[in-house]
């Protein structure tokens, strides 16, 4: 099974997902079940959709009860270790959250401007976490979406 690992730019750290678990892969995408790492009060676990050739992570975040509280998409860059089977999924800043009755959000924009500002994302990762975004809510709002997440109702605990 591959290694995962999820690092982010702000703040500087890379975390390995030693508890994600994987239920599903292939070269194009992986599909995890996992516990969230730090408690929150919203959320306890959900199942994540790694489109590694769209650069989105598509995840359903559920309460302890099992209720699904959002859908969060992350634009991510995928590096990948053939020899060790070594992903590392980079957060890119900007993110798109769809809430249960439909609302679709674009957050965290200031944050990828600040770190663009402050050279900790480079031109050309900037670029790509745009067209990234602009690619994903093109998805959204044709309606194509709903098959990511079909895919993701499938491995949903």
């Amino acid at each position: 099974m591959p290694t995962l690992y999820r690092k982010r730019l702000i703040p500087d750290e890379c975390i390995h997902l030693k508890d994600d678990i994987i239920v599903y892969s292939d070269d194009n995408c992986l599909i995890t079940q996992w516990e969230t790492l730090h408690p929150k009060q919203d959320f306890s676990h959900g199942v994540s959709f790694y489109c590694i050739s769209n650069g989105w992570k598509i995840s359903k975040f559920f309460d302890s009860d099992h209720n699904l509280r959002y859908i969060y998409c992350d634009i991510i860059d995928t590096s990948f270790d053939s020899d060790t089977e070594t992903y590392v999924f980079t957060d890119l800043l900007a993110d798109v959250i769809i809430d249960n009755n439909g609302l679709v959000r674009v957050v965290d924009l200031d944050e990828l401007a600040d770190a663009h500002k402050e050279h900790v994302i480079s031109d050309q990762l900037l670029d790509t976490a745009l067209r990234r975004l602009d690619s994903l809510l093109n998805v959204i709002y044709s309606g194509e979406f709903k098959e990511y997440v079909n895919k993701l109702d499938s491995y949903t605990k």
